[in-house]
């Protein structure tokens, strides 16, 4: 035997035993979005190299370290890190500005950020995300803060907490730079290396920073007097209120956090994060806010825009265990032609079936139903021979006999079965079949 060749560091398998939550996270996000109007949408896991640096920024750690960028074809193409400046490519590409605002957008996939993995956080990691085109007024950052909300909810997640902040417009934004660039200047060499870096490109960044003697830094009261001012133009000032409004009107609570400004470089005006008690230090499950110079950025038309990503690695660990879901009906027989000709026709009426393929004992076949299925047919020798089958309720061990002219009888038969000696959830649960049980 060879040596076995294992996983890539910062990745991992997710395995059949995990999939249900991940089946749970997809099937709630195309519920909610779908309800609210958003349209999927799937775009290429690379992009142009271009892209991610025009649109991310070049200031960010994303596009100086965490990037995989590879030559191909002379051309620099880079596996996407975030979805919402392909998102954007695609937007403008395809000509959505045509389309009637808001143009409304969801997808879920791989992203790629070379980093330590760390609990929740891996070199390939999974983002479900929204996108919302063409809408300036603040009900649309109303509105997708809730989607967030709502989708959280669905997924049954507890003890939530919102914050919001407003970075301002790129003229407002200029004074409150200036400011905290003079402010921040003579603590300079204590600085962290990361934050000497972007002091004079992007200082709003060194805010994001989470190494603790920065953190010390700006909890100064000299530094807290400059981020605590308000110093947004009058456009900005109403529609962050008017944000507010929308949210106190419909019961959000949520608190403003003046150091809360996201790690990318296109965001303007809100920014928001939504947070979980239950994760510890790094406890955002949600961030996102407004890129209204993005579109434009990336040579589109003029464009307000705003969004989220969440991510499912993290959400996957705050989920509960999802129960494996069982089979509709296991098979028990020797003859495996008569078993996988049952099973087609099983199949064919939108029954989950199995069949042992191994040649196992009688016994052993009944033990892996009780484990894997909600009931078994017995097809042995005696059933052969008489032209019926054996039904057996795996959750209450009763069973019936009756001859197999055809599905039709199945289904009679079964029905009362399964009305009289089953549980209420266990009726509810097959009454969710199409034409086999008719509940």
């Amino acid at each position: 035997m060879g040596e076995i060749i294992r996983v890539q560091k910062g990745t991992k398998d997710i395995l059949p035993a995990d999939i249900a939550v991940w089946h749970k996270m997809e099937a709630s996000a195309l519920e909610i979005f779908t309800r609210a109007g958003y349209k999927e949408i799937r775009t290429p896991i690379f992009e142009a190299t271009e892209l991610f640096k025009r649109g991310v920024g070049d200031t960010t750690d994303i596009v100086n370290k965490e990037m995989y960028t590879f030559e191909k074809s002379e051309r620099s193409l880079t596996l996407r890190p975030e979805n919402t400046a392909g998102v954007v490519r695609s937007y403008i590409e395809n000509g959505m500005h045509r389309l009637s605002a808001p143009v409304k957008l969801w997808y879920k996939g791989a992203m790629f950020r070379y980093e330590r993995p760390q609990a929740g956080r891996q070199r390939q990691f999974h983002q479900v995300g929204v996108e919302m085109f063409g809408i300036e007024d603040p009900s649309a950052d109303a509105e997708i803060i809730l989607l967030a909300l709502n989708y959280l909810k669905k997924l049954g997640l507890p003890n939530l907490s919102v914050e919001l902040n407003t970075l301002g417009c790129s003229k407002c934004r200029k004074e409150f730079r200036a400011l905290l660039i003079e402010t921040l200047r003579p603590h300079y060499d204590k600085l962290c290396d990361d934050c000497k870096e972007r002091f004079e490109k992007n200082p709003l960044r060194l805010l994001d920073c989470k190494v603790e003697s920065c953190k010390a830094i700006f909890a100064l009261p000299e530094v807290q007097k400059v981020i605590q001012a308000d110093y947004t133009c009058p456009d900005c000032s109403l529609h962050f209120e008017q944000l507010k409004s929308y949210l106190d009107n419909v019961g959000i609570n949520y608190t403003v956090n003046k150091l809360l400004v996201r790690g990318l470089d296109y965001y303007n005006r809100t920014v928001f994060e939504i947070k979980s008690e239950n994760l510890g230090s790094q406890n955002a499950v949600c961030g996102g806010g407004r890129y209204d110079s993005l579109v434009e950025q990336l040579g589109g038309e003029n464009t307000p825009a705003i969004g989220w990503a969440m991510g499912m690695e993290r959400l996957a660990a705050l989920l509960s265990e999802e129960k494996e879901e069982k089979l509709d009906i296991y098979v028990i027989s020797n003859n495996k032609l008569e078993a996988l000709k049952l099973a087609e026709r099983l199949r064919a009426l939108n029954y989950s079936v199995e069949f042992d393929m191994a040649g196992k004992k009688f016994t052993k076949q009944l033990e892996k139903a009780a484990k894997t299925a909600y009931f078994a047919i017995i097809l042995g020798e005696d059933e052969l021979n008489g032209g019926y089958l054996t039904l057996k309720n795996l959750e209450t061990a009763a069973q019936i006999q009756f001859p197999l002219v055809n599905l039709a009888d199945f289904e009679t038969h079964t029905y009362k079965f399964i009305s009289t000696n089953s549980s209420e959830w266990l009726q509810s649960k097959l009454s969710m079949l199409s034409s086999g049980f008719v509940m």
